[in-house]
């Protein structure tokens, strides 16, 4: 039987335990270390930057086909002596690069631009090393966050798709039909190197927020900028994947006017009958003229997105709009300055890195658009 109280006693004077408030069912689970997993993926997201860019320098120095056989383990090694150096130099001397393009090459000036490829290929093994360690820690010590198994089994199996697809794309040029790798297998190589990113860069916003805060953002998500950021992500991808057309037959160099190709609108020998559909691949002047009006209409349409994201209800969604349109705006200037300037390697490097921070920068404004950050009056 209880004892009788006085009616003056306080609450909190009973002995009444005090129970601390309990988490709703998403923080009843096990969390996972999402921090950690975040931190290893902004690793690998550094590593792909890298990866991109060394790669554009090695296209621009026309390095790809200095290693022209295929070893994913013993090729880590480089040659070790005067015997293989020369091996591997008889081996480039015998493709149609070497013979109708580099004939005459020293062997010193080979050294050069296998190193570039070398350091290429070894670079995408470090980033599947750094992915498959870390990927087998969290998965043994059990800190993988609940339902981030398979995203993460996923850019493991992108990785290497991404090395055979490379395979696939340097054995275009060994065949005998080509100087240079095919242009259409460059554009997938490096179109697969940006939706690596963009997963990446995806779930590094997704952990850097709780499920449960994410959850209830969605709910004031703005689906019309959703949907408007989801096509200029879109579009941008069509873009940068044009663009790897154009670098794969150097059609940046051949039409060095703005705004005219060769004082007129439509470039000199725009369509080639004797290439057929291959004029979309393989004739420079209608490649850059494609990527030329694809970068108009991508800006008109970067415009129409942008005024409507300045109109969002949250602060931080319209800075990511304003921030991915000035990216827009950037990259279309560098790239007029790179045809303008016949397309030196520091404006073409420049140019595909702004690439990468453009389709980033518009993959946050989409994030934001589909999971705001509500803040109060008081900010």
């Amino acid at each position: 039987m209880s004892e009788k109280r006085s009616i003056f006693q306080e609450v909190s004077e009973t002995d009444t335990p005090r129970q601390t408030p309990q988490g709703g069912m998403i923080d009843a689970g096990r969390r996972g270390a999402r921090g950690a997993v975040r931190v290893w993926l902004m690793l690998l997201f550094a590593l792909v930057v890298v990866m991109i860019a060394v790669g554009g320098l090695t296209r621009l120095t026309d390095s790809g086909l200095s290693i022209t056989e295929w070893k994913p383990v013993s090729g880590a090694l480089p040659p070790m002596d005067a015997a293989t150096w020369e091996s591997e130099f008889e081996k480039y001397r015998a493709i149609p690069e070497y013979q109708l393009q580099n004939k005459g090459m020293s062997l010193a000036e080979f050294k050069v631009i296998y190193w570039w490829e070398w350091g290429h290929r070894q670079l995408g093994r470090v980033i599947g090393l750094v992915w498959a360690l870390g990927f087998l820690a969290f998965l043994v010590s059990r800190k993988i966050p609940p339902g981030w198994t398979g995203r993460l089994l996923l850019l493991g199996g992108l990785g290497g798709l991404q090395g055979a697809i490379g395979y696939w794309m340097v054995r275009s040029g060994l065949s005998g039909q080509m100087l240079d790798v095919a242009s259409y297998r460059l554009a997938i190589h490096l179109g697969l190197a940006f939706v690596i990113l963009g997963f990446i860069a995806w779930y590094v916003m997704c952990l850097r927020r709780e499920e449960r805060e994410l959850m209830q953002a969605r709910r004031s998500r703005e689906r019309k900028l959703f949907g408007l950021s989801t096509g200029w992500l879109h579009f941008a991808f069509l873009q940068i994947l044009i663009g790897a057309l154009v670098a794969g037959i150097d059609a940046g160099r051949t039409f060095t006017d703005w705004p005219l190709m060769a004082g007129g609108f439509l470039p000199v020998d725009f369509w080639m009958p004797e290439l057929g559909l291959r004029n979309f691949f393989e004739n420079p002047g209608m490649v850059q003229f494609i990527h030329r009006m694809t970068g108009y209409l991508l800006l008109i349409f970067g415009i129409v997105v942008w005024l409507k994201g300045r109109r969002s209800a949250h602060a931080l969604t319209r800075g990511a709009f304003n921030f991915a349109f000035l990216a827009l705006c950037l990259q279309v200037v560098l790239g007029i300055m790179t045809v303008l300037y016949v397309a030196p390697w520091q404006l073409a490097i420049a140019h595909q890195v702004l690439a990468v921070i453009l389709w980033v920068l518009i993959l946050r404004a989409r994030f934001l658009s589909q999971y705001p950050v509500i803040r109060s009056v008081r900010g």
